[in-house]
Protein backbone atom coordinates (compact mmCIF):
# COMPACT_ATOMS: atom_id res chain seq x y z
CA UNK A 1 0.00 0.00 0.00
CA UNK A 2 1.29 3.45 -0.71
CA UNK A 3 1.50 6.58 1.42
CA UNK A 4 -1.69 8.20 -0.43
CA UNK A 5 -3.59 4.95 0.08
CA UNK A 6 -2.63 4.30 3.78
CA UNK A 7 -5.93 5.22 6.13
CA UNK A 8 -5.35 8.17 8.62
CA UNK A 9 -4.57 7.01 12.18
CA UNK A 10 -6.49 7.83 15.39
CA UNK A 11 -4.78 6.81 18.07
CA UNK A 12 -6.01 5.25 21.39
CA UNK A 13 -3.81 5.12 24.71
CA UNK A 14 -4.70 3.20 27.48
CA UNK A 15 -2.02 1.44 28.67
CA UNK A 16 -3.52 -0.30 32.07
CA UNK A 17 -5.13 -3.11 33.02
CA UNK A 18 -7.84 -5.28 31.64
CA UNK A 19 -10.67 -3.80 33.71
CA UNK A 20 -8.71 -0.58 33.16
CA UNK A 21 -10.09 -1.37 29.37
CA UNK A 22 -13.08 -2.87 29.47
CA UNK A 23 -14.84 0.24 31.01
CA UNK A 24 -13.55 2.25 28.21
CA UNK A 25 -15.56 -0.07 25.70
CA UNK A 26 -17.77 2.75 25.43
CA UNK A 27 -15.91 5.36 24.59
CA UNK A 28 -13.97 3.10 21.58
CA UNK A 29 -16.62 2.34 19.97
CA UNK A 30 -18.00 5.82 20.11
CA UNK A 31 -14.93 6.62 18.35
CA UNK A 32 -14.97 3.75 15.76
CA UNK A 33 -18.54 5.35 14.76
CA UNK A 34 -16.93 8.97 14.83
CA UNK A 35 -13.75 7.99 12.61
CA UNK A 36 -15.14 5.27 10.27
CA UNK A 37 -12.44 6.00 7.84
CA UNK A 38 -9.28 5.75 9.93
CA UNK A 39 -7.56 3.21 10.99
CA UNK A 40 -8.20 2.97 14.74
CA UNK A 41 -4.68 1.62 17.02
CA UNK A 42 -4.47 1.25 20.72
CA UNK A 43 -1.73 1.38 22.70
CA UNK A 44 -1.89 -0.82 25.38
CA UNK A 45 0.01 -3.72 27.26
CA UNK A 46 0.67 -6.70 24.34
CA UNK A 47 -1.01 -9.21 26.83
CA UNK A 48 -4.28 -7.93 26.15
CA UNK A 49 -4.36 -8.72 22.53
CA UNK A 50 -6.85 -11.68 23.26
CA UNK A 51 -9.45 -8.93 24.10
CA UNK A 52 -9.14 -6.40 21.45
CA UNK A 53 -11.25 -8.52 18.97
CA UNK A 54 -14.12 -8.94 21.55
CA UNK A 55 -14.34 -5.22 21.64
CA UNK A 56 -14.69 -4.84 17.53
CA UNK A 57 -13.18 -2.24 15.45
CA UNK A 58 -10.31 -1.89 16.69
CA UNK A 59 -7.69 -2.36 13.98
CA UNK A 60 -4.27 -3.48 15.53
CA UNK A 61 -2.60 -3.34 19.22
CA UNK A 62 0.08 -0.81 19.41
CA UNK A 63 2.14 -2.98 22.11
CA UNK A 64 2.69 -0.32 25.11
CA UNK A 65 3.91 -2.15 28.80
CA UNK A 66 3.53 1.51 30.18
CA UNK A 67 4.91 5.19 29.52
CA UNK A 68 8.00 4.82 30.88
CA UNK A 69 9.61 5.33 27.17
CA UNK A 70 7.98 6.78 24.07
CA UNK A 71 5.23 5.01 22.22
CA UNK A 72 6.63 2.23 19.60
CA UNK A 73 7.30 3.94 16.27
CA UNK A 74 3.99 4.09 14.43
CA UNK A 75 4.15 6.82 11.45
CA UNK A 76 1.83 10.09 11.29
CA UNK A 77 -1.11 9.98 13.58
CA UNK A 78 -3.99 12.16 12.45
CA UNK A 79 -5.94 12.05 16.16
CA UNK A 80 -4.57 11.12 19.24
CA UNK A 81 -6.78 10.46 22.44
CA UNK A 82 -6.15 10.05 25.90
CA UNK A 83 -7.96 7.91 27.56
CA UNK A 84 -5.12 6.89 29.58
CA UNK A 85 -5.66 9.27 32.65
CA UNK A 86 -5.05 12.89 32.82
CA UNK A 87 -1.23 13.41 34.06
CA UNK A 88 1.63 14.43 32.31
CA UNK A 89 2.98 11.27 31.49
CA UNK A 90 0.51 10.24 29.19
CA UNK A 91 0.11 13.20 27.48
CA UNK A 92 3.82 13.52 26.72
CA UNK A 93 3.86 10.36 25.37
CA UNK A 94 1.22 11.39 23.15
CA UNK A 95 2.44 14.78 22.18
CA UNK A 96 5.84 13.48 21.25
CA UNK A 97 4.05 11.81 18.18
CA UNK A 98 3.23 15.15 16.67
CA UNK A 99 -0.33 14.62 16.23
CA UNK A 100 -2.78 16.81 14.09
CA UNK A 101 -5.62 16.70 16.59
CA UNK A 102 -5.42 16.07 20.22
CA UNK A 103 -8.40 14.66 22.39
CA UNK A 104 -8.21 14.50 26.25
CA UNK A 105 -9.13 16.37 29.30
CA UNK A 106 -8.36 19.49 29.76
CA UNK A 107 -4.53 20.81 30.21
CA UNK A 108 -2.00 23.19 28.58
CA UNK A 109 -2.30 22.33 25.02
CA UNK A 110 -4.87 20.27 25.28
CA UNK A 111 -9.00 21.92 24.91
CA UNK A 112 -11.37 19.45 26.94
CA UNK A 113 -13.74 18.92 30.28
CA UNK A 114 -11.89 19.50 33.25
CA UNK A 115 -11.65 16.00 35.19
CA UNK A 116 -14.16 15.13 37.31
CA UNK A 117 -12.93 12.22 40.23
CA UNK A 118 -17.06 11.54 41.36
CA UNK A 119 -17.49 10.06 38.01
CA UNK A 120 -18.14 6.18 37.08
CA UNK A 121 -15.45 5.19 34.66
CA UNK A 122 -17.32 4.27 31.87
CA UNK A 123 -19.04 7.41 32.19
CA UNK A 124 -15.89 9.47 32.14
CA UNK A 125 -14.61 8.67 28.97
CA UNK A 126 -18.00 9.08 27.82
CA UNK A 127 -18.55 12.41 28.91
CA UNK A 128 -14.80 13.31 27.33
CA UNK A 129 -15.98 12.49 23.84
CA UNK A 130 -18.71 14.32 23.95
CA UNK A 131 -17.26 17.13 24.94
CA UNK A 132 -15.69 17.11 21.74
CA UNK A 133 -18.66 16.55 19.58
CA UNK A 134 -18.28 12.92 19.69
CA UNK A 135 -21.41 9.97 20.46
CA UNK A 136 -20.88 7.83 22.99
CA UNK A 137 -22.98 5.58 25.15
CA UNK A 138 -22.26 4.86 28.58
CA UNK A 139 -24.47 1.67 28.53
CA UNK A 140 -22.57 -0.12 25.05
CA UNK A 141 -20.02 -1.81 27.29
CA UNK A 142 -20.99 -5.72 26.56
CA UNK A 143 -18.09 -7.89 25.00
CA UNK A 144 -18.90 -10.24 21.73
CA UNK A 145 -18.40 -14.17 22.05
CA UNK A 146 -14.92 -15.35 23.09
CA UNK A 147 -14.00 -17.51 19.80
CA UNK A 148 -12.07 -19.87 22.53
CA UNK A 149 -13.82 -22.82 24.19
CA UNK A 150 -15.06 -22.52 27.62
CA UNK A 151 -12.90 -24.35 29.43
CA UNK A 152 -15.47 -24.93 32.30
CA UNK A 153 -19.44 -24.45 31.84
CA UNK A 154 -21.81 -23.57 33.88
CA UNK A 155 -18.99 -23.21 36.96
CA UNK A 156 -18.82 -20.87 39.90
CA UNK A 157 -15.68 -18.94 39.31
CA UNK A 158 -14.06 -18.01 42.85
CA UNK A 159 -11.74 -15.42 41.46
CA UNK A 160 -9.16 -14.89 44.44
CA UNK A 161 -6.65 -12.43 42.41
CA UNK A 162 -6.02 -8.99 43.16
CA UNK A 163 -3.12 -7.20 41.75
CA UNK A 164 -2.95 -5.29 45.76
CA UNK A 165 -3.22 -6.44 48.93
CA UNK A 166 -5.87 -3.78 49.49
CA UNK A 167 -8.56 -5.90 47.57
CA UNK A 168 -7.14 -9.53 48.77
CA UNK A 169 -10.31 -10.75 50.88
CA UNK A 170 -8.73 -13.67 53.20
CA UNK A 171 -8.11 -16.90 52.37
CA UNK A 172 -9.87 -18.67 55.01
CA UNK A 173 -12.84 -16.74 53.91
CA UNK A 174 -12.54 -17.40 49.81
CA UNK A 175 -12.57 -21.03 51.46
CA UNK A 176 -15.63 -21.36 53.44
CA UNK A 177 -17.51 -19.71 50.64
CA UNK A 178 -15.94 -22.22 48.02
CA UNK A 179 -17.02 -24.91 50.43
CA UNK A 180 -19.91 -24.20 51.35
CA UNK A 181 -21.16 -23.48 47.60
CA UNK A 182 -19.37 -26.57 46.49
CA UNK A 183 -21.89 -28.45 49.56
CA UNK A 184 -24.74 -26.83 48.44
CA UNK A 185 -23.90 -28.30 44.70
CA UNK A 186 -21.81 -25.73 42.56
CA UNK A 187 -19.16 -26.82 40.17
CA UNK A 188 -16.68 -24.05 42.00
CA UNK A 189 -13.42 -23.91 40.49
CA UNK A 190 -10.60 -21.43 41.67
CA UNK A 191 -9.58 -18.78 39.57
CA UNK A 192 -6.54 -16.23 39.27
CA UNK A 193 -3.20 -15.30 37.71
CA UNK A 194 -0.24 -17.31 37.47
CA UNK A 195 1.01 -15.26 40.57
CA UNK A 196 -2.07 -15.86 42.36
CA UNK A 197 -1.48 -19.84 42.10
CA UNK A 198 0.12 -20.36 45.67
CA UNK A 199 -3.40 -18.42 47.16
CA UNK A 200 -5.41 -20.26 45.06
CA UNK A 201 -3.86 -23.34 45.85
CA UNK A 202 -4.58 -22.61 49.44
CA UNK A 203 -8.17 -21.72 49.29
CA UNK A 204 -8.68 -24.57 46.75
CA UNK A 205 -6.68 -26.97 50.50
CA UNK A 206 -8.58 -24.65 52.60
CA UNK A 207 -12.15 -25.78 50.96
CA UNK A 208 -11.43 -29.60 50.70
CA UNK A 209 -11.93 -28.88 46.69
CA UNK A 210 -10.09 -31.63 44.45
CA UNK A 211 -6.62 -29.98 43.06
CA UNK A 212 -7.88 -29.94 39.87
CA UNK A 213 -10.30 -26.94 41.07
CA UNK A 214 -7.80 -25.37 41.15
CA UNK A 215 -6.96 -23.40 37.86
CA UNK A 216 -5.07 -20.38 38.46
CA UNK A 217 -2.25 -19.79 35.74
CA UNK A 218 -3.54 -22.42 33.89
CA UNK A 219 -6.30 -20.69 30.89
CA UNK A 220 -5.22 -18.00 28.67
CA UNK A 221 -6.91 -14.29 28.78
CA UNK A 222 -9.39 -15.20 25.84
CA UNK A 223 -10.14 -19.06 27.90
CA UNK A 224 -11.02 -16.97 31.05
CA UNK A 225 -13.44 -14.76 29.12
CA UNK A 226 -15.18 -17.79 28.01
CA UNK A 227 -15.37 -19.48 31.24
CA UNK A 228 -16.55 -16.01 32.77
CA UNK A 229 -19.02 -15.94 29.88
CA UNK A 230 -20.42 -19.35 30.39
CA UNK A 231 -20.19 -18.85 34.14
CA UNK A 232 -23.22 -19.79 36.92
CA UNK A 233 -21.89 -17.32 39.09
CA UNK A 234 -18.47 -14.98 39.46
CA UNK A 235 -17.53 -14.33 43.30
CA UNK A 236 -14.51 -11.97 43.04
CA UNK A 237 -12.84 -8.63 44.75
CA UNK A 238 -13.23 -5.49 42.22
CA UNK A 239 -10.91 -7.13 39.47
CA UNK A 240 -11.06 -7.65 35.49
CA UNK A 241 -12.90 -10.68 36.29
CA UNK A 242 -15.94 -8.48 37.86
CA UNK A 243 -15.73 -6.37 34.62
CA UNK A 244 -15.84 -9.47 32.22
CA UNK A 245 -18.71 -10.50 34.14
CA UNK A 246 -20.47 -7.29 33.63
CA UNK A 247 -19.45 -7.46 29.74
CA UNK A 248 -21.47 -10.65 29.83
CA UNK A 249 -23.77 -9.96 31.70
CA UNK A 250 -23.05 -12.87 34.26
CA UNK A 251 -23.89 -12.89 37.51
CA UNK A 252 -21.55 -11.45 39.83
CA UNK A 253 -20.75 -10.99 43.73
CA UNK A 254 -18.34 -8.32 44.16
CA UNK A 255 -16.40 -7.46 46.55
CA UNK A 256 -15.11 -4.13 47.08
CA UNK A 257 -12.12 -2.33 49.22
CA UNK A 258 -10.65 0.46 48.60
CA UNK A 259 -12.22 1.65 45.80
CA UNK A 260 -16.03 2.99 45.25
CA UNK A 261 -18.05 1.21 43.36
CA UNK A 262 -19.84 3.88 42.19
CA UNK A 263 -16.79 4.80 40.11
CA UNK A 264 -16.02 0.76 39.43
CA UNK A 265 -18.78 -0.97 39.91
CA UNK A 266 -21.01 -2.79 37.74
CA UNK A 267 -24.13 -1.61 36.26
CA UNK A 268 -26.83 -1.08 38.41
CA UNK A 269 -29.73 -3.29 36.06
CA UNK A 270 -27.37 -6.02 35.85
CA UNK A 271 -27.26 -9.95 37.92
CA UNK A 272 -24.72 -8.35 40.08
CA UNK A 273 -24.37 -7.56 43.84
CA UNK A 274 -21.73 -5.48 45.26
CA UNK A 275 -20.53 -5.73 49.25
CA UNK A 276 -18.52 -3.48 51.03
CA UNK A 277 -18.61 -1.19 53.88
CA UNK A 278 -17.98 2.51 52.96
CA UNK A 279 -18.00 3.46 55.96
CA UNK A 280 -14.68 2.36 57.39
CA UNK A 281 -12.65 2.62 53.76
CA UNK A 282 -8.74 3.33 54.21
CA UNK A 283 -9.27 3.52 50.41
CA UNK A 284 -5.34 3.00 49.24
CA UNK A 285 -5.45 0.75 46.04
CA UNK A 286 -1.69 -0.10 46.57
CA UNK A 287 -1.45 -0.78 50.47
CA UNK A 288 -0.38 -4.45 51.24
CA UNK A 289 -3.28 -4.80 53.67
CA UNK A 290 -6.35 -5.58 52.88
CA UNK A 291 -9.05 -2.07 53.25
CA UNK A 292 -11.06 -2.11 56.01
CA UNK A 293 -14.14 -1.85 53.30
CA UNK A 294 -13.74 -5.35 52.02
CA UNK A 295 -12.51 -6.99 55.53
CA UNK A 296 -16.42 -5.83 56.29
CA UNK A 297 -17.35 -8.38 54.30
CA UNK A 298 -18.31 -11.67 55.70
CA UNK A 299 -18.72 -15.10 54.25
CA UNK A 300 -21.63 -15.49 55.00
CA UNK A 301 -22.69 -11.99 53.00
CA UNK A 302 -21.29 -13.77 50.26
CA UNK A 303 -23.31 -16.58 50.08
CA UNK A 304 -26.65 -14.53 51.02
CA UNK A 305 -25.50 -12.65 47.32
CA UNK A 306 -24.43 -15.82 45.40
CA UNK A 307 -28.16 -17.29 46.42
CA UNK A 308 -29.54 -13.35 45.49
CA UNK A 309 -28.21 -13.39 42.52
CA UNK A 310 -28.35 -17.28 41.79
CA UNK A 311 -32.26 -17.10 42.14
CA UNK A 312 -32.66 -13.91 39.84
CA UNK A 313 -31.10 -15.36 37.53
CA UNK A 314 -32.08 -18.50 36.94
CA UNK A 315 -34.94 -17.78 34.62
CA UNK A 316 -33.26 -15.48 32.20
CA UNK A 317 -30.38 -17.68 31.49
CA UNK A 318 -28.59 -17.16 27.98
CA UNK A 319 -28.87 -20.47 25.92
CA UNK A 320 -25.68 -22.31 26.26
CA UNK A 321 -23.46 -19.75 28.62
Amino acid sequence: MSASDAKPVLLVLRALKLGDLLVAVPALRGLRRAFPQHELVLAAASWLEPIVPLIGGINRLLPTPGLDDPLPPLGPVDVAVNLHGKGVESRTRLEELQPAHRLGHEAKGWPGPVWDDTLHERERWVRLLRWHGIAADAEDYRLGEPEASAPAVGATIVHVGAAYGSRQWPVGRFAAVACQLASDGHDVVVTGGAADRPRAQDVTTAAGLPESACVAGEWALDEFAAAVRAARVVITADTSAAHLASAYRTPSVVLFGPAAPEQWGPPADGPHIVLTDAAVRRGDPFSDEPDPAILAVLPGHVLDAVARVDAADGAERLPGR
